[in-house]
């Protein structure tokens, strides 16, 4: 068990990480450039990693370069339900000591995961989203390397602000709120359009001190590897996040049909979301805990607009993608039309709230698998 540590501490303030241009002749581009050539130049293979060990099921399928298929840049094995009751097992395993580490180590990890990616992990999360995924080296900078090393920095600052949510007391008597992970595991399922979210959803619940099984997408599973290993490399416990690739059958009617499923994080198809609802529903019996459900589907784009703004324009920057706010150009896909003054601001703040469904107030023991 881990040593307690008596101080009341205060995490670095967050900030978000400067988007590099990779303009020709920037240290940047020539990183970059050496990155792509070396993954390129080697076709991988990528087991599950379950409990921090490597398991091949000879059951492979190829992640190949989707601006040109011909070009495979890995065998990926593929798991089923022996394969997640394993995950599962190592889950329960790693929660036993990780639900009962110390917030500020929990944090301590994330935040140098969020340095590791800043930093040396940089060109090489960026090289694998753009073959895995076929991005830009701008859309994936801003995608694999800013936007999730933000989430990491942010997540830490935001599990504070839970926590420092405590009720009144009356004279005399000193109530305190305790949060508690979730008993059991954490089913997390992201998408194949963005790394960051695919970072995200196993490791905002795995900061909250719950143990995860994740499911990335197939058509992601090249950025997935590299993820697990810089994980292990900012001092992840094994067992705490534990990556199986597959259909989304073959991982998730298991997964959802085991009674210690304890929650879902979820992006994708709304169709997909709905069935998984519908799963959890018919189960119902079978969970030792309610499961909290957290899903984002449909990717549509939006716009918060003041009740003064011009209807027009607002209707324009559906449409075009963009509007001007007071000389201010901003983006109608992530930005909120803010009313007071200057200002684009982030709508990526919305998904702190994320964090609280990750814990429990309630009291209880163990979880026993």
């Amino acid at each position: 068990m881990p040593v307690s540590a008596h101080g009341i501490f205060r995490v670095p303030e967050p900030y978000n990480e400067p988007v590099r241009s990779y303009a020709p002749g920037t240290t940047e581009r020539e990183e970059l450039r050496v990155r792509l050539t070396e993954l390129e130049s080697q076709q991988l293979e990528l087991p599950l990693v379950i409990g921090g060990e490597e398991v091949r099921t000879g059951d492979t399928f190829e992640a190949v370069e989707p601006h040109n298929r011909s070009h495979v840049l890995a065998t990926v094995h593929k798991g089923g339900a022996k394969e997640v009751d394993r995950a599962i097992a190592a889950s329960a395993d790693a929660w036993a000591d990780w639900s009962r580490t110390p917030w500020q180590e929990r944090a301590a990890v994330f935040l140098r995961a969020a340095d590791l990616l800043a930093g040396p992990w940089r060109q090489i999360l960026n090289a694998a989203t753009m073959l895995g995924q076929s991005k830009t080296a701008h859309q994936a900078e801003i995608d694999a390397a800013c936007e999730l090393v933000d989430f990491w920095r942010f997540n830490v600052k935001y599990m504070t602000r839970i926590y420092e949510e405590q009720p009144v007391s009356s004279p005399g008597i000193w109530n305190r709120l305790e949060y508690r992970p979730l008993e059991g595991f954490v089913f997390a399922v992201t998408p194949f359009n963005f790394t960051a979210i695919g970072g995200n959803l196993p490791t905002s619940v795995a900061l909250m001190g719950n143990t995860v099984v994740w499911k990335p997408a197939s058509t992601a599973a090249y950025s997935a590897h590299f993820l697990m290993k810089l994980y292990e490399e900012a001092g992840l416990p094994p067992g705490v996040i534990n990556l199986v690739y597959g259909s989304g059958s073959e991982v998730g009617d298991p997964a959802l049909a085991s009674p210690h499923l304890a929650g879902i994080h979820f992006t994708g198809s709304t169709a997909v979301f709905n069935g998984m609802w519908q799963s959890v529903a018919q189960n119902l019996d079978r969970y030792r805990n309610y499961p909290r459900i957290v899903g984002e589907t449909g990717g549509k784009d939006f716009i918060v607009a003041h009740p003064s703004a011009d209807v027009d324009s607002v209707a324009t920057a559906i449409v075009r993608g963009s509007f001007e706010y007071q000389g201010q150009k901003c983006s109608a896909a992530s930005r909120v039309f803010a009313p007071s003054g200057p200002s684009c601001a982030s709508a990526s703040s919305s998904r702190s709230a994320r964090s609280r469904w990750a814990t429990s107030p309630t009291s209880a023991t163990s979880w026993e698998p």
